[in-house]
Parts: C-alpha cells; sequence; structure tokens
C-alpha cells in the first residue's frame, strides 16, 4: 500500500512540473535581446546606410541610427553583415535579431516580418554610363537592354514591374555596389537600385563615369526596420524613434547622409 501511495505522490508532483512548465511565461522578443545584453543587426554593405569610411570606421545612417537606439535600450549593437537573399531566414532563426539596411516595407514582407513605422522615404532609379546618356533616355529605350538589380530587392520588384524594363535581358547580383560594378565594366547596361545608394556613390570616385537616367523614377517607397514576426520589439523602436524625431538626431543623421527623413 506504501508503494502505491508513493508512485501515486511521484506521479502527481511530476503532473504539477509539467502543468507549471506549460503555463511558463514566455519570454518576449524584446526581452530576449535585453537579456542578451545586445542586439544582433544584419546588414548589407550599402553606402550610405551601412558601409565603412575611407578612414576604415564602419559608418552610415542606418548604423548611427541602431546606435542611438541601442543605447536607449540599454544594449550593445552588434553589426553583422548577411547574404541578402536569406535575410528572413537569419531572422527567423535568431542569427540576428533584425534586418536594419534600408530594408523596404512591402506588404509581402509585412506577411512574416513585423516592421517598425516608416522612417526614409526612397524610390527606384536606373544607373548607366554617362557615354549611354543619349541612347538611354526612358524606360522605353531601355527595352532590350541588359538590367541588372541586387537579388530580392525592389530595384528587381521594379524591372519585373515595369512594362519596358520587363522585356529586357535582367541579371540578378548579390549586392546593389555589384550592380553598379556590372554597369562600370560594361556587362551591364544599365543597374536599377535604391536612390540613397546612388545618390551617395554615382559620379563621385570610382562610379565617376556614371549617372542617372534623368527623370525616370520607377517607385517611390519606405524604409522600415524589420523584427521577427509578432514580436514587441518594432514597438519599442517606434517609440524610441519618436524621441529621435523630437529631440533632432533623426533630422541631424538625415543632413549628415542626404537620406529623406520621415516624419
Amino acid at each position: 500500500m506504501k508503494k502505491v501511495l508513493s508512485l501515486v505522490l511521484v506521479l502527481a508532483l511530476a503532473a504539477s512540473m509539467f502543468a507549471a512548465c506549460g503555463t511558463a511565461k514566455v519570454e518576449s522578443d524584446l526581452e530576449y535581446i535585453k537579456a542578451n545584453g545586445k542586439m544582433v543587426i544584419g546588414y548589407t554593405v550599402y553606402e550610405p546606410m551601412n558601409y565603412t569610411d575611407d578612414e576604415g570606421n564602419f559608418t552610415g545612417f542606418d548604423t548611427e541610427l541602431a546606435e542611438a537606439v541601442c543605447a536607449k535600450l540599454g544594449v550593445t549593437p552588434e553589426f553583422v553583415e548577411i547574404d541578402w537573399d536569406a535575410k528572413e531566414v537569419e531572422l527567423n532563426s535568431k542569427n540576428i535579431d533584425c534586418i536594419w539596411n534600408g530594408f523596404t516595407i512591402t506588404e509581402e514582407r509585412k506577411e512574416n516580418i513585423s516592421f517598425t513605422k516608416p522612417y526614409i522615404e526612397n524610390k527606384q532609379v536606373v544607373v548607366i554610363k554617362k557615354a549611354d546618356a543619349e541612347k538611354y533616355t526612358d524606360a522605353a529605350s531601355l527595352s532590350a537592354a541588359k538590367l541588372v538589380a541586387e537579388i530580392s530587392s525592389a530595384g528587381e520588384t521594379a524591372i519585373a514591374a515595369d512594362e519596358n524594363l520587363s522585356k529586357g535581358t535582367y541579371t540578378a547580383v548579390a549586392k546593389q555596389t555589384d550592380a553598379l560594378m556590372e554597369v562600370k565594366a560594361g556587362t551591364a547596361d544599365a543597374a536599377v537600385l535604391d536612390v540613397t545608394l546612388a545618390n551617395a556613390m554615382v559620379g563621385k570616385g570610382g562610379y565617376e563615369d556614371l549617372q542617372l537616367v534623368e527623370g525616370l523614377d520607377l517607385s517611390v517607397e519606405f524604409y522600415g526596420v524589420g523584427f521577427r514576426k509578432d514580436g514587441d520589439t518594432a514597438a519599442e523602436v517606434d517609440k524610441i524613434f519618436d524621441e529621435l524625431i523630437a529631440d533632432g538626431t533623426m533630422e541631424a543623421l538625415g543632413t549628415k547622409y542626404e537620406v529623406n527623413i520621415c516624419k
């Protein structure tokens, strides 16, 4: 009888422990980040958002903005360069905590990602060689051209959506800077990419022989920071964005890096 009672007590204890585990408080995404003491930020090299300057300093609009946000959250920013095509996999596997790199908000992406409010207005533009300025003047003139854009980017989407550009020969590359290099090397006729990057690089330094097709704006879009779906971090970062707009930090960074801030 004692053995039976002992067995019953053991089973009852096990059941109560199982129930307690089953009702344990689930850690929120923000709590997870704070517990780690850092926010792991996924990026690709993209001037003026995240890049290394001539003096070897890792900098950029998104870099400095992320540092300001992390300071208010009480965590350390850790920047990790990722394969842009695998960004959602990296996020959901918790290799990174967010995608913060001139990340365009789309309805499709919102199905799998929680975005902050828009903080930068952007558009897609077309970059060609200056020598081809008379040849390529509008979308129709590019209908038979060799086009290039970053894989899984807004530039790629813009090419597919345009009735003229979609007729051209399209090649995807890993980065927007790779797209510029293809045009510079003559292996592509035109690159479709973010105006924020184009303004920072085209016509300057090693890209001084390139220019935009004037007046050809393919789409207007907005950047947001992408966090894990249904997490609570995006809402907290939104509050901090409001603070950084109110104290002038966001506007000062926009002026410094020549990007169009959403207010």
